[in-house]
């Protein structure tokens, strides 16, 4: 069932960054804030799937509450009751496919941005599924996506402006403020404004890392202990000189590994 949702997952690239930042005429301190807040950075899951939460009052919503009764936990109008995160949430998600395709996956976010799926049209896509379908492929397909439902609903503006309240009412609905959603933004910008920013080269061989089952802590960009660690030790099994170096030609190798795991 995993393969479904699985594709080239391929990690942000500096052509994505540019091509959104010009979209939205935003920094890349605002763009990397936003990211942070709502995928802690990172846009897929270790087994290559797009992040998702699957969202059971949407879903209630989508289908006119006729699920409510016999499956609560994936059909509710009462927002809440997520359970785990990670893959837990493709359990989730393919209960709810079994009883309308359509409407689960208009009820789940998805990607880097955490785009919801009911916002496919307004994002730039011609339905759910052409959106679901970008989302695999890679993280800048994901942030094109997010860009779209941003441009669409004038929250680039609010971002231009620092107005992080306006923001995350307009992102993430009128209940943000239970998550904190505003003091985080605003804290995460403050962080990409004051220090570095994450190194899209280390970001990528961070993700391939994970991909092949080694552990370089966060997706971060930041070549910290846990992702020199990780380097190393794939360095090791595979026969190659072991550096602390995340250069172009490692990152190479790292997909080619990538490249040989089993869709």
């Amino acid at each position: 069932m995993s393969e479904q949702f699985r594709g080239k997952a391929l990690p942000l690239h500096q052509e994505g960054m540019t091509e959104v930042v010009d979209r939205l005429q935003i920094t890349v301190a605002e763009l990397w804030a936003v990211l942070t807040v709502e995928t802690r950075g990172c846009g897929f899951l270790p087994d290559r799937r797009p992040m998702i939460l699957f969202e059971r009052h949407i879903f209630s919503r989508e289908t006119d509450h006729q699920f409510d009764s016999e499956h609560p936990d994936i059909s509710n109008r009462k927002a809440g009751g997520y359970g785990p995160g990670g893959a837990a949430q493709y359990d989730r998600l393919h209960r709810a496919l079994a009883l309308d395709r359509r409407a689960a996956l208009r009820s789940a976010s998805w990607g880097i941005g955490q785009l919801m799926g009911f916002n496919a049209e307004i994002s730039g896509y011609g339905n759910v599924e052409e959106m679901v379908a970008a989302m695999l492929i890679s993280e800048n397909h994901q942030l094109l996506g997010m860009a779209g439902e941003t441009a669409h609903n004038r929250l680039d503006r609010a971002l231009r402006a620092h107005d992080w309240a306006a923001f995350a009412r307009g992102y993430n609905g009128p209940e943000y403020m239970k998550n904190s959603y505003d003091t985080r933004l605003a804290a995460a910008y403050q962080k990409y404004t004051m220090g570095p920013l994450p190194d899209l080269v280390v970001r990528a061989a961070q993700i391939y890392l994970m991909y092949l089952g080694f552990h370089p802590g966060s997706v971060d960009g930041l070549a910290g202990r846990f992702t020199r660690s990780a380097l190393q030790e794939f360095q090791e099994q595979h026969g190659l000189p072991v550096t602390s170096n995340i250069d172009e030609t490692t990152l190479l190798v790292l997909r080619q590994e990538v490249d040989k795991l089993p869709n």
